[in-house]
């Protein structure tokens, strides 16, 4: 078991680098712009120009609670410092069983899975959290959209 201490070093090298310039603008995209309802919507960033984007953030966040399974970092203290792994978790967690099947992939996000479902609360916390992010783009579209009906009506 990691002391706090090593823990907390371990978080912050994370956090850092969450805030590499090609990881912050995946990371941006996957949580305020990604919103799949069907399991088709989850994959078509693959087939397209944000297959790298996709990717990166599952994988930055599937890598860094790996630290957390194998032991190198306290649960309690990872899920305090990194609650967008909630908010990644809740728009893939619908469609993991069929994305995983179709992958042929039956360990893709295993690890993010384990430590998420390990929180309490844990189902109640990805919904509110999916809820919350689109209610937030929905009041976002509806702000940008604004200007443009000011203009017409002008």
């Amino acid at each position: 078991m990691p002391t706090p201490f090593e823990s907390a070093q371990l978080n912050l090298q994370l956090f850092d680098l969450r805030r590499e310039p090609v990881l912050r603008e995946a990371r941006a995209w996957f949580t305020l712009d990604f919103f799949p309802e069907t399991f088709e919507e989850l994959l078509a960033p693959l087939r397209g120009e944000r297959n790298a984007s996709f990717r990166m953030v599952l994988g930055y966040w599937d890598m860094a609670a790996s630290l957390v399974t194998t032991g190198a970092i306290d649960a309690g203290a990872f899920c305090a410092a990194h609650t967008e792994i909630f908010a990644v978790f809740s728009k893939i967690h619908p469609f993991l069983a069929e994305l995983r099947e179709s992958a042929r992939e039956p360990e893709f996000c295993k690890h993010i899975e384990t430590v998420i479902l390990a929180t309490p609360n844990a189902e109640a916390v990805l919904n509110r959290r999916r809820e919350g992010l689109k209610a937030m783009a929905k009041a976002r579209k509806a702000k940008e959209a604004q200007p443009a009906a000011n203009a017409t009506s002008a």
